[in-house]
């Protein structure tokens, strides 16, 4: 089940991904350091979201 959470997170890890790449053929340090925080944060977010999923899966047995 996809919860807020993990949507989000798969959303801001394609952003960062996005972000990292345009740094890189721009040569922008700056854009390539928000791709990268973008990635680690979307990850995160989505790591709580399997969390979610996983208590609320517990909760139902």
């Amino acid at each position: 089940m996809a919860n807020r959470e993990k949507v989000e997170g798969e959303y801001d890890q394609a952003k960062g991904h996005v972000k990292q790449a345009a740094g890189d053929v721009l040569d922008n340090e700056q854009l390539q350091a928000e791709g990268t925080w973008d990635r680690v944060k979307g990850s995160v977010k989505e790591g709580v979201g399997e969390i979610k999923d996983a208590v609320q899966d517990a909760n139902k047995r």
